[in-house]
This record gives structure tokens, C-alpha cells and sequence, in this order.
């Protein structure tokens, strides 16, 4: 459902996704290799929220993203190379399963030509992989929360070169974001990383 409100847009949808066979995949022990392996039954829902704002200040847009999801899956493994027991009985959480996720941020179009954006992602945390496990660092169902900053800043020239810096994770956060050994492995959020960019627009 979109609703306009005096030039903002805003977005509501709720889904509720279903399957057999669910493809995932498996690292064998704590290794950087993977399997593909099914599960027989999955169910993803959420309900998703975007915010858009007109032009503010004749200078740029806000906008913000929101969802609330759940990513469950049940039943015995139907494929793959699986060592090790069944997942217990019932819907359990897969390691993609996060609860609330934020995007909010600021698109901003400068004097002579340049740009600006800022944006800011935030996440409640991934289920836990490590739950019940004597000497585990998390005890509960889910990893902390995280939170980053990105900024980018550009400029365009003569309408056909546009150089760019874009800054990620720019208070250089590290922090376990998965630790699911059973599919998905150890995965970090990554630090801080700088890049620039140059575009040449072709005439055509």
C-alpha cells in the first residue's frame, strides 16, 4: 500500500513467504568451504515500511526503510552432504534471520554541481549459532545489535566526468554478525573502507 501525504511517500507491505526444499548452504567444520544443502519446509514473513520525503530545502531527499522479518525453517535435511544430527523438531531461526533492520539517510545535491549522501544501517542482530553451547560469548537467541555510518561526496564536471569518495562503516565498528556453524560459518562485519571513483559519460 502506498499512501501519499503532502509530497512524502510512504510504503507499507507485509508478505509471507513459503517453501520445500529450502536451498541453503554448509561449511564443512570451520572452513571457508561450502555444501549446498535443502530443508524441507521454510517460511520467510515480515512487514516492510519506506518513507521517502520530497525535495527538502530545494537541496535533497531523506529516506528511510524499515523491516520487521522472520526467517524460519523446519523439517529434516533433504539434500546436500550433512554430517551430523537433524535440527531439532519445530521452526527453529536460520542464520539469516534478523528481526528489525533500519536504513535511514540523506541524498543531498550541492552548489557547482557536487553531491552529498549520508546513510545510516542498523541491525538487531542475527540468531544466534552458538545458543546453549557451554563457554559461548552470546547466551541468548540473537547476536548484539550493530550499527554503521556511511558518507560519499562527489562532484560533476562539464556533465560527463563525475569523480566520487565513498567512506563505509566510517566509525570502523567490528563486531560477529553470524556465527551459525550449522549453515552460513563466521562471518564479521567488514572495517572501514575507502574508495574513490571516476565516471566518463559517452555521448550515444
Amino acid at each position: 500500500m502506498t499512501i501519499p501525504i503532502h509530497g512524502w511517500s510512504l510504503d507499507i507491505d507485509n508478505f509471507e513467504t513459503r517453501g520445500t526444499n529450502f536451498l541453503d548452504h554448509n561449511n564443512i567444520g570451520e572452513s571457508d568451504i561450502f555444501i549446498p544443502v535443502t530443508i524441507a519446509e521454510s517460511r520467510i514473513r515480515g512487514t516492510e515500511l519506506t518513507i521517502r520525503s520530497p525535495r527538502l530545502w530545494n537541496h535533497g531527499q531523506a529516506h528511510l526503510a524499515y523491516s520487521n522479518q522472520m526467517a524460519q525453517a523446519q523439517g529434516a535435511f533433504t539434500g546436500g552432504l550433512i554430517v551430523g544430527p537433524p535440527p531439532e523438531p519445530g521452526w527453529g531461526a536460520l542464520d539469516h534471520d534478523q528481526r528489525n533492520t533500519l536504513n535511514a539517510g540523506f541524498n543531498a545535491t550541492l552548489p557547482w554541481n557536487a553531491f552529498a549522501a549520508i546513510n545510516v544501517y542498523y541491525g538487531s542482530g542475527f540468531s544466534n549459532g552458538s545458543q546453549g553451547i557451554p563457554g559461548s560469548a552470546y547466551n541468548g537467541a540473537y547476536l548484539p545489535g550493530h550499527t554503521s555510518v556511511d558518507l560519499s561526496a562527489g562532484k560533476e564536471f562539464r556533465e560527463k566526468y563525475t569523480i566520487s569518495l565513498t567512506a563505509l562503516n566510517v566509525g570502523d565498528s567490528h563486531l560477529l554478525i553470524d556465527n551459525s556453524l550449522t549453515f552460513g560459518g563466521f562471518h564479521y562485519d567488514n572495517p572501514r573502507e575507502v574508495y574513490a571513483e571516476f565516471r566518463y559519460r559517452f555521448h550515444y
